[in-house]
Protein backbone atom coordinates (compact mmCIF):
# COMPACT_ATOMS: atom_id res chain seq x y z
CA UNK A 1 0.00 0.00 0.00
CA UNK A 2 2.96 2.31 0.63
CA UNK A 3 3.79 1.93 -2.94
CA UNK A 4 0.46 3.50 -4.08
CA UNK A 5 1.12 7.61 -3.20
CA UNK A 6 4.32 7.27 -4.38
CA UNK A 7 3.45 5.83 -7.65
CA UNK A 8 0.57 8.64 -8.21
CA UNK A 9 3.58 11.21 -7.09
CA UNK A 10 5.44 9.53 -10.21
CA UNK A 11 2.33 9.74 -12.35
CA UNK A 12 1.97 13.65 -11.26
CA UNK A 13 5.55 14.72 -11.83
CA UNK A 14 5.34 12.86 -15.14
CA UNK A 15 2.31 14.59 -16.45
CA UNK A 16 4.07 18.24 -14.66
CA UNK A 17 6.79 17.19 -16.87
CA UNK A 18 5.20 16.84 -19.93
CA UNK A 19 2.82 19.64 -19.90
CA UNK A 20 6.31 22.27 -19.20
CA UNK A 21 8.01 20.60 -22.53
CA UNK A 22 5.34 21.05 -24.28
CA UNK A 23 4.35 24.57 -23.23
CA UNK A 24 8.00 25.28 -23.51
CA UNK A 25 8.25 24.18 -27.20
CA UNK A 26 5.44 25.71 -28.06
CA UNK A 27 6.45 29.09 -26.33
CA UNK A 28 9.66 29.28 -28.69
CA UNK A 29 7.97 28.06 -31.89
CA UNK A 30 4.73 30.15 -31.94
CA UNK A 31 5.58 32.61 -29.15
CA UNK A 32 4.03 33.39 -25.24
CA UNK A 33 1.02 35.57 -26.42
CA UNK A 34 -0.11 33.09 -29.55
CA UNK A 35 -0.03 29.97 -26.67
CA UNK A 36 -3.09 29.29 -24.86
CA UNK A 37 -3.49 26.64 -22.37
CA UNK A 38 -5.66 24.90 -24.41
CA UNK A 39 -2.79 24.61 -27.44
CA UNK A 40 -0.29 23.27 -24.24
CA UNK A 41 -3.29 20.84 -23.45
CA UNK A 42 -3.46 19.74 -26.88
CA UNK A 43 0.26 19.40 -27.88
CA UNK A 44 0.64 17.14 -24.10
CA UNK A 45 -2.30 15.04 -24.65
CA UNK A 46 -4.30 15.82 -21.37
CA UNK A 47 -7.68 17.72 -20.65
CA UNK A 48 -7.62 21.76 -20.37
CA UNK A 49 -7.84 20.92 -16.61
CA UNK A 50 -5.03 18.95 -16.08
CA UNK A 51 -3.61 22.07 -17.44
CA UNK A 52 -4.50 24.18 -14.83
CA UNK A 53 -4.57 21.57 -12.01
CA UNK A 54 -0.51 21.63 -12.52
CA UNK A 55 0.15 25.51 -13.45
CA UNK A 56 -2.40 28.36 -12.51
CA UNK A 57 -1.51 30.40 -15.40
CA UNK A 58 1.03 30.92 -18.46
CA UNK A 59 3.39 32.77 -16.39
CA UNK A 60 3.91 29.73 -14.21
CA UNK A 61 5.62 28.12 -16.77
CA UNK A 62 8.13 30.99 -17.11
CA UNK A 63 8.84 30.05 -13.47
CA UNK A 64 9.41 26.38 -14.16
CA UNK A 65 11.83 27.48 -16.71
CA UNK A 66 13.95 29.57 -14.46
CA UNK A 67 13.64 26.70 -11.62
CA UNK A 68 15.09 23.97 -14.07
CA UNK A 69 17.81 26.62 -15.18
CA UNK A 70 18.76 26.86 -11.45
CA UNK A 71 18.46 23.55 -10.77
CA UNK A 72 20.87 22.79 -13.68
CA UNK A 73 23.72 25.46 -12.87
CA UNK A 74 23.91 23.77 -9.17
CA UNK A 75 24.42 20.72 -10.11
CA UNK A 76 27.28 21.76 -12.77
CA UNK A 77 28.83 23.70 -9.77
CA UNK A 78 28.26 20.90 -7.01
CA UNK A 79 30.42 18.46 -9.89
CA UNK A 80 32.98 20.68 -9.97
CA UNK A 81 33.23 21.66 -6.46
CA UNK A 82 32.30 25.17 -6.81
CA UNK A 83 32.40 25.73 -2.81
CA UNK A 84 35.98 25.61 -2.83
CA UNK A 85 36.39 28.46 -4.98
CA UNK A 86 36.25 32.14 -3.23
CA UNK A 87 33.25 34.06 -2.66
CA UNK A 88 33.98 36.55 -5.64
CA UNK A 89 35.09 33.55 -7.84
CA UNK A 90 31.49 31.11 -6.74
CA UNK A 91 29.32 34.35 -7.74
CA UNK A 92 31.43 34.25 -11.68
CA UNK A 93 31.42 30.73 -12.10
CA UNK A 94 27.39 30.71 -11.31
CA UNK A 95 26.90 33.55 -14.14
CA UNK A 96 29.40 31.84 -16.57
CA UNK A 97 27.05 28.57 -16.15
CA UNK A 98 23.96 30.41 -16.45
CA UNK A 99 25.75 32.08 -19.51
CA UNK A 100 26.71 28.62 -21.16
CA UNK A 101 23.38 27.57 -20.76
CA UNK A 102 22.03 30.29 -22.79
CA UNK A 103 24.45 30.13 -25.10
CA UNK A 104 23.18 26.17 -25.71
CA UNK A 105 19.68 27.47 -26.28
CA UNK A 106 19.49 30.52 -27.64
CA UNK A 107 16.44 30.35 -29.39
CA UNK A 108 14.98 29.28 -26.14
CA UNK A 109 16.29 31.82 -24.16
CA UNK A 110 15.11 34.61 -26.21
CA UNK A 111 11.72 33.31 -26.25
CA UNK A 112 11.16 32.54 -22.89
CA UNK A 113 13.49 35.29 -21.16
CA UNK A 114 11.81 38.13 -22.79
CA UNK A 115 8.37 36.93 -21.73
CA UNK A 116 9.35 36.29 -18.38
CA UNK A 117 10.71 39.76 -18.26
CA UNK A 118 6.98 40.94 -19.19
CA UNK A 119 4.71 38.79 -17.72
CA UNK A 120 6.52 36.29 -15.19
CA UNK A 121 8.86 39.88 -14.17
CA UNK A 122 11.88 37.74 -12.42
CA UNK A 123 12.45 40.89 -10.56
CA UNK A 124 9.42 40.73 -8.72
CA UNK A 125 9.74 37.00 -8.12
CA UNK A 126 13.58 37.36 -7.08
CA UNK A 127 15.01 33.89 -6.87
CA UNK A 128 17.89 34.49 -8.48
CA UNK A 129 18.10 37.69 -6.37
CA UNK A 130 17.68 34.88 -3.64
CA UNK A 131 20.43 32.73 -4.54
CA UNK A 132 22.82 35.71 -5.15
CA UNK A 133 22.41 37.51 -2.16
CA UNK A 134 23.02 34.19 0.28
CA UNK A 135 26.12 34.01 -1.39
CA UNK A 136 26.74 37.41 -0.70
CA UNK A 137 25.95 36.70 2.88
CA UNK A 138 28.05 33.68 3.35
CA UNK A 139 31.04 35.92 1.71
CA UNK A 140 30.97 38.39 4.86
CA UNK A 141 30.13 35.58 7.19
CA UNK A 142 34.07 34.06 6.42
CA UNK A 143 35.38 37.34 5.94
CA UNK A 144 35.75 37.95 2.33
CA UNK A 145 33.24 40.78 1.79
CA UNK A 146 31.94 44.14 3.27
CA UNK A 147 30.26 43.56 6.40
CA UNK A 148 28.58 47.01 6.12
CA UNK A 149 27.13 46.40 2.61
CA UNK A 150 23.15 45.10 2.76
CA UNK A 151 23.53 41.34 1.04
CA UNK A 152 20.61 42.19 -0.21
CA UNK A 153 21.21 45.11 -1.95
CA UNK A 154 24.36 43.87 -3.76
CA UNK A 155 22.15 40.43 -4.67
CA UNK A 156 19.58 42.77 -6.75
CA UNK A 157 22.41 44.69 -8.38
CA UNK A 158 24.05 41.33 -10.01
CA UNK A 159 20.41 39.86 -10.67
CA UNK A 160 19.40 42.94 -12.64
CA UNK A 161 22.87 43.23 -13.93
CA UNK A 162 22.08 39.66 -15.19
CA UNK A 163 18.76 39.92 -16.63
CA UNK A 164 19.90 43.24 -18.33
CA UNK A 165 23.00 41.63 -20.07
CA UNK A 166 21.00 38.90 -21.03
CA UNK A 167 18.28 40.42 -22.73
CA UNK A 168 20.90 42.75 -24.50
CA UNK A 169 22.53 39.96 -25.78
CA UNK A 170 19.49 37.99 -27.37
CA UNK A 171 17.82 41.39 -28.74
CA UNK A 172 20.17 40.91 -31.81
CA UNK A 173 20.91 37.88 -34.70
CA UNK A 174 23.76 37.02 -34.65
CA UNK A 175 24.71 37.62 -30.69
CA UNK A 176 25.99 41.24 -30.55
CA UNK A 177 28.67 40.14 -27.55
CA UNK A 178 30.34 36.93 -25.83
CA UNK A 179 27.73 36.58 -23.18
CA UNK A 180 29.84 35.14 -20.84
CA UNK A 181 32.51 37.91 -20.96
CA UNK A 182 29.71 40.58 -20.55
CA UNK A 183 28.72 38.78 -17.69
CA UNK A 184 32.13 38.43 -15.84
CA UNK A 185 32.42 42.18 -16.23
CA UNK A 186 29.43 43.28 -15.00
CA UNK A 187 30.18 41.05 -11.82
CA UNK A 188 33.54 42.39 -11.61
CA UNK A 189 32.43 45.87 -11.38
CA UNK A 190 29.36 44.90 -8.40
CA UNK A 191 32.67 42.95 -6.45
CA UNK A 192 34.91 45.83 -6.81
CA UNK A 193 32.86 47.41 -3.66
CA UNK A 194 32.42 44.08 -1.71
CA UNK A 195 35.73 42.34 -2.06
CA UNK A 196 38.20 43.05 1.11
CA UNK A 197 41.46 43.53 -0.34
CA UNK A 198 42.86 41.82 2.34
CA UNK A 199 41.12 38.19 1.54
CA UNK A 200 42.02 38.74 -1.34
CA UNK A 201 45.31 39.23 -1.06
CA UNK A 202 45.66 36.19 1.40
CA UNK A 203 43.75 34.10 -1.51
CA UNK A 204 46.42 35.02 -4.17
CA UNK A 205 49.25 34.50 -1.35
CA UNK A 206 47.81 30.62 -0.83
CA UNK A 207 47.16 29.82 -4.73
Amino acid sequence: MASAPKRRDRKRQDVSDRLYEAARDLFVARGFEATTMDDIAAEADVARATVFNHYKTKAAFLEEWGRQRRIKVAAALSAEQADDLSTPDQIRHYLRELARLNVESRRETAALMDAAMRHGDPLRGPALETELTKTVERGQQIGELQPQVDPAVAGRLLAAGYFSTVLRWVHDDPAPFDLAEQLDDMASLVLRGLVIASAAAARRGSA
